[in-house]
This record gives structure tokens, C-alpha cells and sequence, in this order.
């Protein structure tokens, strides 16, 4: 199958599913990889959503269709930044 250049310029997801055995640590790095390569202006959950839509529904137990639904679900769940210094009241 081939991949969408658009949504996977490298190819990088699509060969990740043919390599056998592949582990989720080595999925999480071509993810990271992967996500490092989208183009400017690639809407990343879009992108993730194509992939799965493509690869993922064929290989649902796949690690990397297991990083890619990670992604999504940390993308829909921001986390909170700032720690401490967030929390002091601001003097003006």
C-alpha cells in the first residue's frame, strides 16, 4: 500500500508496519521521527487520523497503531504547564 506523501513524507509509518517484530519503543521513535518530518502547516491530528484510517484498521493490535492512537489521545488532553511559578499571584 502506498502512503500519502502528504501525510507521511518519508514513508516512515508505512514501512514501520512491514518491519516484523517492531517494538513500541522502536515505534516511538519513528513516531517522533515522523512527526518531525510533517511539513509546515500539516495538521498533525488530521494526519494521525488519515494514517490510522489507512494502516491502522488492517493492524489494530500493531505498536504502532497503538502510538498513533497514544498521539491522538495526548493531542485531545492537554496537560498543564508552569508547576509552582504558574500558581503564585502575579503583584502588578
Amino acid at each position: 500500500m502506498k502512503s500519502d506523501p502528504k501525510f507521511d513524507p518519508k514513508g516512515l509509518i508505512r514501512e514501520s508496519y512491514r518491519i516484523e517484530g517492531i517494538s513500541d519503543a522502536e515505534c516511538r521513535s519513528i513516531f517522533l521521527d515522523w512527526a518531525i518530518s510533517l511539513p509546515d502547516g500539516t495538521a498533525t491530528e488530521r494526519a494521525l487520523q488519515a494514517l490510522l484510517a489507512r494502516h491502522g484498521k488492517d493492524a489494530p493490535d500493531h505498536p504502532m497503531t497503538r502510538v498513533m492512537r497514544e498521539g491522538l489521545t495526548r493531542m485531545a488532553t492537554p496537560r498543564r504547564r508552569g508547576g509552582w511559578r504558574a500558581r503564585q499571584r502575579r503583584s502588578i
